[in-house]
């Protein structure tokens, strides 16, 4: 069946991407680190080796992450929390010395589907995260490495 509904299908990605002007080095240590993470995300205890074990307080509670890969000063991924999300962290360095950052959070599961940490479906989950990372990366992360 080609007529797929909406409901059956697998949410895309978040992806939201920004230009800072800040270094790469100044963006890296930002979002590489522990007290830089807490500056703009969540409380955590992230260490920055692959396989690494960390947990991310977020609102609902401990969430169990693991650092999947990390390429410095260019890329970082984790694991986050129990429903399958993959977090990416790309940096790329601009000719004027600025730095494009670009957040991906992956691994969503079908619209219906429930996400249950918090009893609610995937979709209104989506589009709550995706307003969340729009307000993080353009303003927290922001005002973080541009002070």
């Amino acid at each position: 069946m080609s007529d797929k509904q909406n409901s059956n299908t697998e949410l895309p990605d978040i992806t939201h991407t920004v230009v800072l002007k800040a270094p790469m080095q100044v963006v890296w240590d930002t979002v590489s680190t522990a007290d830089g993470l807490a500056l703009w995300f969540m409380p955590n205890d992230f260490t920055p080796e692959e396989g690494s074990e960390f947990q991310l307080e977020s609102p609902f509670g401990p969430s169990p992450c693991k650092l999947l890969d990390i390429d410095p000063p260019y890329r970082l991924s984790f694991s986050w929390d129990t429903e399958g999300w993959i977090v990416s962290f790309v940096l790329k360095e601009m000719e004027n010395g600025d730095t494009e950052f670009t957040l991906i959070h992956g691994g969503w599961k079908k619209a219906d589907e429930v996400i249950n940490k918090v009893n609610q479906k995937s979709s209104d989950i989506h589009s709550t995260m995706n307003n969340g990372w729009k307000g993080l990366v353009n303003e927290k992360l922001r005002a973080a490495v541009e002070a």
